[in-house]
């Protein structure tokens, strides 16, 4: 959609500075360019200036508006426990940290992103992990599998709690050197 629009605007004012260039250059019949532009010298009613400044307003809001939609958001979920003692609340991202930043020590491991979705009763973890284009993706899974998300399992309380692991990985050093 934001494609679209994009290319729609760019259309648009292409056109219309296509259409302004030829009329200068007296390149389009019928319209002198020495004319002026409305005829008369009076001024418009006053309800033209409003209906310009409303429609003004408006485009400037929905411009705002897209600009808004720009930029990237995380959701964040809490989570809430009641129990004998009162209730609880944690951001998700709070649990989820440590987790990552435990991953991220891990050898050839660059940068990891951790999320925990859904409800505190079925937990979903989604991670990125951003390796070394040499790094041994099969040890970081073991690890994942056998350490990190056991343990996140147990401080959670949660046993069903599901795990996905996404691998980005970036170029070595020996790939990015010109010959």
């Amino acid at each position: 959609m934001n494609r679209v629009l994009l290319s729609l605007c760019g259309l648009v004012l292409l056109a219309a500075g296509g259409a302004a260039g030829a009329a200068h250059l007296g390149r389009i019949p019928r319209l002198d360019p020495q004319a002026p532009l409305v005829p008369g010298t009076a001024l418009p009613p006053t309800w033209v200036f409003v209906v310009t400044a409303a429609v003004a307003v408006v485009l400037g809001l929905l411009c705002v508006r897209w600009l808004l939609a720009q930029v990237p958001r995380t959701p964040t979920t809490t989570w809430r426990w009641t129990g004998d003692n009162g209730s609880t609340r944690m951001s998700t991202g709070v649990a989820a940290a440590p987790l990552a930043e435990e991953i991220g020590g891990y050898p050839g491991v660059r940068k990891v992103e951790a999320a925990l979705t859904g409800p505190h009763t079925a937990p979903r973890l989604a991670l990125v992990v951003r390796a070394h284009g040499d790094a041994d993706l099969r040890e970081i899974r073991r690890r994942i599998d056998d350490e990190a998300v056991p343990r996140l399992r147990a401080a959670l309380e949660s046993p069903d709690l599901t795990a996905t692991v996404e691998f980005r990985l970036a170029a070595t050093t020996a790939d990015t050197r010109v010959s």
